[in-house]
């Protein structure tokens, strides 16, 4: 990867300090709605594969599978094969974890009012495989927030609800493991940190680690500094499980967490100049984590320095400024020197 200092970009451009990237370092592609949910396929072949989902305020959503064309600089979006409809907007959209060189069908979930899998082939329509609900019995559906699929144990997804709840599923025999009251409030995000540990944030303002081995107990790593302000994002780095990042709503800060000296940040990340939307962690890397927020701009941080708890001072490695608001980020794990970042109806892919 090559980082180098921020200096101030222009729109559409990505600033590392020394040169400024050239216009095939990134690609565009403008859905036909908003977009809100998206993600990037684990798999190798093909290259750049993305899902994105739309956001309407209505029960007739879609996601759409795109793939870039190297040869012709572009995004494939073949809207017959590649498109298919979603039941309200997609929460959150994840490709199953894998490696790039994994055969067989590419999985796809996605949550809303439900979890569900799909199966996505090259050239074919997307088929779906399983709608999972456990209120089965019941006409009313808690809407799911988020999800986190089991990078280990694919079988596993572990979903979270308004309903203050975390079901970790069984998704080859489409069964609940088992359903945890999480929180005191509504659930926002969830994450896997090993085996048998996930985190999750809420309306309530906490983190809280759980241990499959012992449901009867949760941890509660950090609470919000102001009186139950929501936090709304987690993401647990996937090469140094000490650590976690978490965005409370409405603010401009991150807050980078150490398990081993819970309630008291590593770090306060306060570059930004609005609230933040995203992170996401490099894939392949213990030190670097990239944000995005309302102020258009993505911001990747290298933590290398974070031994002991500190506050701000850090500024980020490199920034690139879209063209509107930032809502949403990934970080290809096939791909580890691309982002996807999307605004409005844009989605971009940079390379950093």
């Amino acid at each position: 990867m090559r980082f180098g200092p921020p200096v101030s970009p222009t729109p559409g451009t990505m600033a590392t300090g020394s040169r400024e990237e050239k216009r095939a370092e990134i690609y565009d592609y403008e859905a036909p709605w908003q977009i809100y949910a998206m993600n990037w396929s684990c798999r190798g072949e093909p290259n750049f594969r993305l899902a994105v989902g739309s956001f309407t305020e209505d029960y007739n959503n879609s996601i759409q599978i795109i793939t870039l064309d190297t040869d012709k600089g572009k995004f494939n979006d073949d809207r017959t094969t590649g498109s298919f409809h979603h039941p309200y907007p997609a929460t959150k959209i994840m490709f199953k974890p894998g490696k790039p060189s994994d055969n067989g069908p590419d999985l796809l979930a996605t949550t809303g009012d439900f979890l569900r899998i799909w199966e996505v082939k090259e050239g074919q329509p997307v088929q779906r495989r399983a709608v999972l609900s456990n209120k089965a019995n019941s006409e009313f559906c808690a809407p799911l927030t988020s999800f986190d699929w089991h990078e280990s144990a694919p079988e596993k997804i572990g979903t979270c609800s308004i309903d203050t709840t975390c079901t970790i599923w069984n998704i080859e025999t489409g069964q609940v493991e088992t359903q945890l009251i999480a929180h005191d409030k509504e659930v926002y995000d969830i994450a896997w940190g090993g085996v048998d540990v996930f985190a999750s944030v809420s309306a309530d303002g906490s983190v809280r680690v759980f241990d499959l081995r012992d449901k009867e107990h949760s941890t509660i790593i950090y609470e919000s500094p102001q009186p139950e302000t929501p936090l709304f994002r987690l993401g647990w780095n996937k090469q140094d499980s000490r650590y976690m990042a978490t965005i409370l709503m409405d603010s401009p800060k991150v807050v980078v967490l150490d398990i081993r000296r819970p309630t008291v940040p590593l770090a306060e990340l306060q570059r930004h100049q609005a609230c933040v939307n995203a992170l996401a962690w490099a894939p392949h890397s213990s030190c670097h984590i990239c944000t995005a927020g309302d102020d258009s701009q993505a911001l990747i941080w290298d933590l290398t320095s974070m031994t002991q708890p500190h506050e701000g001072g850090l500024d980020p490695i490199l920034a690139y400024s879209a063209g509107a608001e930032i809502n949403q980020l990934q970080w290809s794990s096939a791909q580890p020197d691309w982002i996807a970042i999307a605004f409005e109806k844009k989605l971009q892919i940079l390379r950093v």
